[in-house]
């Protein structure tokens, strides 16, 4: 082989080398940043149409609704506690050492993001609620079996006296 094939050789073998080597970087680091959305019930039960659940340690967020009667609140800190439940019968147990949005309350959706501690358990940094008494996260609607309907008025519940 004559030098300038060896070096030619030698600089493309390099270049995909590198190339490799940067695309493995970059799907780790997005392996590591990766949250999975879960219902209570796959979190439970496993996914329905694979059978996976989440393993303890992964960071995951969780959709659905609060459930009544759930919420513990540490007097002397910002520490609470409350289970979150779906439709298919679910319930995760949530903690949180954070301020809870203004808007959250027991019975109305939520999606908590953070880590699963235990199995049925997640540990939260960060909760999110519903801005309004129509609004539900996609997820969480999905996940609930909700679908989302444009409502039809008729003049005289649009104001209008034509």
């Amino acid at each position: 082989m004559n030098p300038r094939r060896k070096k030619r050789l030698t600089l493309v073998v390099a270049l995909i080398g590198g190339v490799a080597a940067v695309a493995s970087l970059l799907l780790y680091a997005l392996n590591s940043n990766l949250n999975l959305f879960y219902t209570p019930s796959e979190i439970v039960n496993g996914k329905t149409d694979t059978g996976i659940k989440p393993t303890i340690g992964q960071r995951i967020r969780v959709g659905g609704m609060v459930t009544e009667g759930s919420l513990k609140r540490d007097p002397q800190s910002l520490h609470v506690e409350f289970a979150v439940h779906d439709a298919s019968g679910g319930e995760v147990l949530v903690t949180y050492d954070d301020l809870l949005p203004d808007l959250f309350r027991e019975g109305q959706g939520i999606v908590a993001q953070g880590i699963l501690t235990d199995e049925g358990k997640l540990e939260a940094s960060e909760v999110l609620a519903k801005h309004d008494e129509n609004y539900m996260p996609p997820e969480v609607a999905e996940a609930m079996g909700k679908n989302h309907q444009k409502l039809d008025y008729d003049d005289k519940q649009k104001g209008g006296s034509r």
